[in-house]
């Protein structure tokens, strides 16, 4: 994960911590009552989850009583707990397609970035050599076809349109079909926007998936929840209710430079043990990276 880039996307989730908790993470420093009341509002704050932040006080409380805190003090600590409630993660591989052709499909509500998102896939696909091709399955939105055709012609890739009105899952099987009979690597489905509570148009995803299976068994390969790293803790519901509805493989956060929330890819992995992939950390086609734990979490606290 590009230390630099993602160390600047967590500038405000770092102000809120630092802000609140620069007086506790003192090297040496004995933790009052107090200080923890003081972590916990920042972690909060921060959008890390209260299941993930009561376990962190708790680890911090017990350290304090036992008078094991490390030498680096409080923040050695947190960083230390934090990292391991995501024990595995960071040994995770940066997301490449494994299948050929490998079929992703992005799901989500309105406005999370999922054009986008598919066209910053595409274009780290063509630059490690591979060939992909993006659907427009959005055939809800009048400018859908026109906004993705804009990020096709930016990665240099593609695209398999919609008509307005027409059945997503069709386009979805001519892109699978096309993906097959061109020898693609990778096909990207971008999906309309729709309220995760929304039976009908949930039940529109099962079927879009579904067709991509009858065409090539085993596909869709990957379902992605592209998520608004700005709705902080109301994601994690999102994430839930997407999940149980189609089996997400794992989350892709956005527009995690725009907000102080940036806690919630910890709580999504903690708390619904879903992978988070990849971050966006920009709004340039190559500001899409892979996710690293230690990487974040250090992106946490460095100034």
């Amino acid at each position: 994960m590009p230390l630099d880039k993602l160390k600047d996307a967590l500038k405000k989730t770092r102000d809120v911590l630092n802000m609140r908790v620069e007086d506790v993470f003192v090297p040496g420093r004995t933790l009052e009552t107090c200080d923890l009341e003081i972590l916990e509002e920042a972690l909060i704050a921060a959008d890390v989850g209260i299941e993930v932040t009561e376990e962190i006080i708790e680890a911090m409380k017990s350290a304090a009583r036992a008078q094991k805190m490390p030498p680096g003090g409080p923040l050695e600590m947190l960083e230390s707990e934090l990292l391991c409630m995501l024990e595995g993660a960071e040994n995770l591989e940066p997301w490449r397609p494994t299948k050929k052709p490998h079929v992703v499909l992005l799901v989500g509500v309105n406005g999370t970035g999922k054009t986008t998102v598919a066209g910053k896939i595409a274009k780290r696909i063509k630059d490690s050599g591979g060939k992909p091709l993006i659907a427009s399955s959005d055939t809800f939105r009048a400018a859908a076809n026109e906004q993705l055709t804009i990020w096709a012609e930016r990665a240099n890739v593609e695209i398999v349109q919609s008509v307005s009105g027409a059945d997503p899952a069709s386009v979805a099987f001519d892109a699978v079909s096309k993906s097959l009979s061109g020898g693609y690597d990778a096909v990207i489905i971008d999906t309309a926007g729709r309220l995760h509570t929304k039976v009908n148009l949930m039940e529109e995803l099962k079927k879009i998936a579904r067709v991509c299976g009858k065409k090539l068994p085993g596909a869709p390969h990957d379902i992605f929840l592209v998520l608004d790293a700005t709705t902080g803790n109301n994601g994690i519901q999102q994430a839930r209710l997407f999940d149980e509805a189609i089996g997400l493989t794992g989350i892709i956060l956005t527009k995690l430079d725009s907000t102080s929330k940036g806690g919630i890819a910890l709580a999504i992995m903690r708390e619904l043990d879903i992978p988070v992939k990849m971050v966006g950390v920009g709004e340039k086609i190559d500001d899409l990276v892979d996710f690293d734990a230690r990487s974040f979490i250090e992106s946490f606290f460095e100034s």
